[in-house]
């Protein structure tokens, strides 16, 4: 269980601005700007992409590799497609 405030996005690094699926994102965590990928959203989405109840963010450093070991949340199968996001998918256990 997570204690305090949960993340917060500040910033999307795409051209319209808004976050869709795979997209990188700076996010606040107690006071501490990280870079991370969103993996789930709560927003509609498209013909057989799943809708999740939370925003899920895999934490990523600077050069875009994911700081933890594992990947707990389920990832949707739209994401295998993106390169960006194989190191990611390595350290996911489950997919939906």
């Amino acid at each position: 269980m997570l204690e305090g405030k949960p993340p917060k996005v500040i910033e999307v690094y795409n051209q319209n601005k808004i976050g869709r699926l795979g997209d990188m994102v700076k996010v606040t965590i107690k006071g501490e700007m990280r870079k991370g990928y969103l993996v789930g959203l709560t927003q509609k989405q498209v013909p057989m992409v799943p809708r999740f109840d939370t925003n899920n963010v895999v934490l990523a450093d600077e050069d875009g590799n994911p700081i933890g070991t594992r990947v707990l949340v389920p990832i949707p199968n739209a994401l295998r497609k993106n390169p960006k996001l194989s190191k990611v998918i390595a350290l996911a256990t489950r997919f939906v």
